[in-house]
C-alpha cells in the first residue's frame, strides 16, 4: 500500500473580514470536496521564509448548511502561520491542506448543547451550532468570551441563526474589557439547570481549564486542543504558537534503554539510542532532525511515517485507518517503540 496522500492543494476563492484580526478563508480543494464533520479541522502546510510550518485550523462552515469549505484564522502576536496567511494570502492563491480530522463533533443525543468559547475558539463551535440546529431538535446555548466589542467573531451569523431559531438558540456575550475575565461563578450561572448537557469548550488553555473545572456536571465535556510546535534540540528561535493552541511541555528526559531508533527523513538516516517512553517524533528531534508535525495529539496525521523494522504502539490515534495501521504506518507523535530497535521512514 502506497503512503497515504496527506496534502492536497486548494484555491482561496474568497476572504471574509470577520474582525480587525480575524479572516475567514473560503477554499475550493482541487481534488473535489473534502468530506468532513462539523467541528473538525484541517492542517495547513505553509512555507514561511523558506521553512515549512504546519498549523491546524477548524472549519467555521458545516457540511449540512454550507456549500463552501471555510476556515477562520485569527492573527496573534508572533503567530508565524496565522500572520503570514493574513499578510500574504489573496483570493486566487493556493494553499496545501490535509483531509479533515478531529473528534470535536456532535454525538447522537437530544440533550442540550452548551458551547463555551474564548476568542477564535468560537470557530468549531459555530460549525457545531449550525449542524445541531439544522439536523436535530436540540437546544443550543453559547457563552462567548471576547476581549472587546471589536474582537467579536460571527456576530451577524449568530444573530441571524438566533432569529431563525428563537426557541432553540441563545447566545450570551462576555466582553473582558467591560466585565473582566470570565470566572467560574459566571460559568455555573450560565449552565443553570442544564447540568446534564453536552459541553463543548474551545479557546486559550487557561480559559479551557477554568471552564472545565467550573462545570458542575454531570454532563459530558468535549474540549478541542491543538499542540503547539515544540522547539528542536538547542533551537533558539522556535516558531511561536498560533491562535487556540496549547504550548507543549517537555517532560524530563526518559532513561536510556538498550536498542536504537533509526529515522529516515529527506534522504538522511539518523540513529539515536532508544529511551524508554519516548515517541518516535521526540527521538527524531533529539537526533537533530526536523520532521513534520502539527497537533501532537494523534489527530491530524501530519507526522505520519512507516515503520519498516520493529514495532510501536500508538498512545492515541484519531487519524489513521485500520488498513494504514496494518501496512505499518504510525503517527510518530504518538508511537512508542515496543522493540529494542526500530526503523521509521518518513519517505
Amino acid at each position: 500500500m502506497a503512503r497515504p496522500s496527506l496534502f492536497q492543494r486548494a484555491t482561496v476563492t474568497r476572504i471574509v473580514k470577520e474582525s480587525a484580526d480575524a479572516r475567514t478563508f473560503v477554499l475550493a480543494p482541487h481534488d473535489g470536496p473534502i468530506p468532513y464533520r462539523a467541528g473538525q479541522f484541517c492542517t495547513f502546510k505553509i512555507a514561511v521564509n523558506g521553512t515549512e510550518l504546519f498549523r491546524s485550523y477548524s472549519m467555521s462552515s458545516a457540511p449540512e448548511t454550507d456549500g463552501e469549505l471555510m476556515t477562520t484564522v485569527k492573527r496573534v502576536p508572533g503567530g508565524a502561520v496565522s500572520n503570514w496567511m493574513h499578510d500574504h494570502l489573496s483570493e486566487g492563491d493556493e494553499v496545501e491542506m490535509t483531509k479533515a480530522a478531529g473528534r470535536f463533533c456532535l454525538r447522537e443525543t437530544e440533550v442540550p448543547l452548551l458551547g463555551f468559547s474564548g476568542g477564535s475558539g468560537i470557530t468549531p463551535i459555530l460549525s457545531l451550532t449550525k449542524c445541531a440546529l439544522a439536523t436535530t431538535g436540540r437546544r443550543v446555548r453559547l457563552l462567548c468570551a471576547d476581549r472587546d466589542a471589536d474582537s467579536v467573531l460571527f456576530e451577524a451569523i449568530l444573530t441571524e441563526l438566533a432569529r431563525r431559531y428563537p426557541d432553540r438558540l441563545e447566545v450570551v456575550r462576555h466582553l473582558d474589557a467591560e466585565s473582566g475575565f470570565l470566572d467560574p461563578t459566571a460559568v455555573r450561572a450560565f449552565v443553570g439547570t442544564d447540568g446534564h448537557a453536552d459541553n463543548y469548550v474551545c479557546g486559550p488553555e487557561a480559559f479551557m481549564e477554568m471552564v472545565e473545572l467550573a462545570l458542575p456536571g454531570p454532563g459530558v465535556v468535549f474540549s478541542e486542543r491543538f499542540g503547539a510546535p515544540a522547539p528542536l534540540p538547542d533551537a533558539v528561535d522556535a516558531a511561536p504558537a498560533d491562535s487556540v493552541t496549547r504550548p507543549s511541555t517537555a517532560p524530563s528526559a526518559p532513561p536510556v534503554a538498550a536498542g536504537a531508533v533509526t529515522i529516515i527523513l529527506n534522504g538522511k538516516k539518523k540513529t539515536v539510542p532508544r529511551k524508554d517512553g519516548e515517541t518516535l517524533l521526540e527521538s527524531a528531534r533529539r537526533g537533530g532532525l526536523a520532521p513534520p508535525f502539527s497537533c501532537e495529539a494523534g489527530n491530524c496525521a501530519t507526522c505520519i511515517a512507516k515503520v519498516t523494522t520493529g514495532s510501536a504502539t500508538l498512545r492515541q490515534n484519531n487519524a489513521l485507518t485500520d488498513d494504514e495501521l496494518e501496512d505499518g504506518y504510525v503517527l510518530t507523535c504518538q508511537a512508542v517503540p515496543d522493540t529494542d530497535s526500530i526503523t521509521v521512514d518518513y519517505e
